[in-house]
């Protein structure tokens, strides 16, 4: 019962707040007639001030006095009309209106909506981190249980891999990196954990292996040369470093030793044609078969650190194949937030170009390519980047057809600005080939042969597609 009166006692002080100016008849504007006599007033006194220095004669002096005389009558017929106050109907029909349709209102949606008989929910009570999204309350606080735990022990590698693998599905990749690097110190020779830590690193750093973490992949190399996620997070961190021979070398002899049902095989693909083209070789050639699939009992006990793509089995202590390829988008995620913000970042949209290109993400990779040659028109690596782009986003074809215009645009445009350019030279004499252009892919291959020694696997596949052009093929 107080809950009905509180509610009809604020209703009620709310319907007067509205409705009283509603009631109240509109203020006298008599002060604005004043004004005007005053004004008129001066003006008869300039008149005579005029008349006194000689400025007009009397006849001028007299009608100048009845015209100002005229309007101060036609004033004052008007001031009388607006000092009336008035309060119009309308307003005292909109009142009345109010005054039924506000209370009324309230209570109806109350009834369809409201829940007087729900118990209070105090603020200390309620959950807020759950409410918003975030991990539990109960999760939460272990998390702050086992901070305090680490406090007392610090030298305990579990307590750190622990809370390190909290914060990596809570989405915190700061403080993970920082907990499992403690773990790592105190269990330097834990290649699991090394591993992990490394990972954890480098997706922290959007992709990029920092050198911490290529260092943690090399020791766990050197204990285990077999290891499939440090052998492909090691040869990334070369490719990234400029040394795309290293990382391809590497990561051929890890798709050589990979079964082909293994779940990492796909995105070890996608980095050796990345990584060909880039050396300008010829993918299909460059990539080895990997080891027949193995067995379902043979995958029953997998070897423990043998899943460094985005879908790889989950493992104990790791993140399961939907929370890594989520936290692969989310970083992709948010190196494009960080690009909206500061889109000054060429190299950062070169970055999102490729890391979309391997997600399959062929629209968006092609919207960052425009938005980074919108930016950087004159950068040779901007505008072969915008042509891989559009490449890829044609379907395949078994019968080669000639690379839209706007790709071979792209591409002449780069070689205008860097004539060595070995991406322009090699797609523009495929390009070339594929339309019978014989001359063409001579000048094309011709440049690009010159610029490897004989004996370079580049040059070695140059030699022999120009030799079969000579020959007629």
């Amino acid at each position: 019962m107080l809950f009905w009166i509180f509610a009809a006692a604020m209703t009620a002080a709310a319907l007067l707040l509205i409705l009283w100016p509603l009631f109240r008849a509109a203020p006298p504007v008599a002060a604005r007639a004043q004004y005007d006599h005053e004004v008129y007033r001066d003006q008869l006194d300039e008149v005579e001030r005029d008349r006194a220095r000689g400025l007009i004669n009397n006849a001028q002096a007299e009608a100048a006095k009845a015209e100002i005389a005229r309007r101060m009558l036609a004033d004052s017929d008007s001031a009388a009309d607006a000092a009336r106050p008035t309060a119009p109907r309308t307003a005292r029909a909109l009142a009345l209106l109010l005054a039924l349709l506000v209370p009324v209102g309230a209570v109806t949606v109350y009834a369809l909506l409201g829940r007087p008989e729900a118990p209070a929910q105090p603020l200390a009570s309620r959950d807020l981190e759950k409410e918003r999204g975030g991990p539990p309350q109960s999760v939460l606080a272990a998390v702050e249980s086992l901070k305090k735990q680490l406090a007392d022990n610090p030298n305990d590698p579990q307590g750190w891999t622990i809370l390190g693998q909290a914060y990596v599905k809570m989405n915190r990749p700061a403080e993970a990196v920082d907990a499992l690097r403690r773990a790592a110190a105190l269990s330097p020779d834990d290649v699991e954990l090394l591993g992990l830590f490394g990972e954890v690193a480098t997706d922290a750093n959007d992709g990029a292996v920092p050198e911490e973490a290529r260092a943690a992949f090399d020791r766990v190399l050197t204990k285990d040369p077999k290891d499939a996620r440090a052998r492909f997070f090691a040869a990334l961190a070369r490719y990234q470093a400029g040394d795309q021979r290293t990382a391809l070398d590497r990561w051929r002899a890890l798709m050589a030793d990979s079964p082909a049902n293994a779940p990492w095989v796909p995105v070890l693909r996608d980095q050796i044609r990345e990584a060909a083209i880039a050396l300008k070789l010829d993918p299909a050639a460059v990539t080895p078969e990997p080891l027949p699939p193995e067995t379902p009992t043979a995958q029953a006990d997998p070897a423990p650190n043998a899943a460094p793509a985005p879908n790889a089995p989950p493992q104990a202590g790791q993140p399961s194949a939907d929370e890594r390829d989520q936290m692969i988008r989310g970083m992709v995620a948010n190196l494009a937030s960080k690009l909206d913000a500061d889109p000054s970042d060429i190299d950062g949209w070169l970055k999102l170009i490729r890391s979309y290109g391997v997600l399959g993400e062929r629209a968006k990779a092609l919207e960052a390519a425009t938005k980074a040659k919108e930016r950087a028109p004159n950068r040779p690596d901007v505008l072969v980047a915008y042509a891989g782009a559009i490449l890829q986003g044609i379907p395949r074809s078994d019968t080669p057809a000639p690379m839209p215009g706007e790709v071979t645009a792209a591409l002449r445009q780069a070689l205008a600005v860097d004539a060595t350019n070995r991406d322009a030279l090699w797609l523009l004499g495929l390009d070339a080939m594929t339309t019978g252009r014989k001359a063409e892919v001579q000048e094309f291959w011709g440049r690009l042969i010159a610029q490897f020694k004989p004996g370079d696997p580049e040059h070695t596949l140059l030699k022999a597609r120009l030799d079969a052009l000579k020959a007629g093929g």
